[in-house]
């Protein structure tokens, strides 16, 4: 239950350039009770920070046009946010993760994002909270 409270006061903020990810991710967050905005690559999401829109969790795909997740997370995190970002794509090769995680991620889970995936990240947030 506490979890489920924690939940209700997150924000998010889902990056992903395919429609159908970003819309299932994103209901997934709503049923949990987290608000939650999506945009469809990395400098979308840069931009929206430098509107002075912050939030609690970033969900960033990797494969992305414009700007990469990789490139965005580095570009967050150099610009101060602090937000924990958590890194979602299909990759799974070890090096590619590694290089994901090393740009500043707090996290990394296999597409697709679930109910399960999202519970550990949140009691993850939980115990950093």
């Amino acid at each position: 239950m506490a979890s489920q409270d924690l939940a209700t006061q997150l924000t998010a903020l889902v990056v992903d350039d395919n429609m159908m990810n970003r819309k299932i991710h994103q209901k997934i967050l709503k049923n949990a009770g987290v608000k939650n905005h999506g945009v469809g690559n990395g400098k979308e999401a840069v931009d929206i920070h430098s509107y002075g829109q912050s939030f609690d969790l970033i969900f960033m795909d990797m494969d992305m046009p414009i700007m990469n997740g990789i490139e965005a997370t580095k570009k967050l995190r150099s610009m101060g946010i602090c937000s924990i970002i958590v890194g979602v794509s299909s990759r799974y090769m070890e090096e590619e993760i590694q290089e994901f995680m090393e740009a500043g991620l707090d996290d990394y889970q296999v597409k697709p994002l679930t109910i399960a995936k999202l519970s550990s990240i949140l009691h993850k947030i939980n115990l950093k909270v």
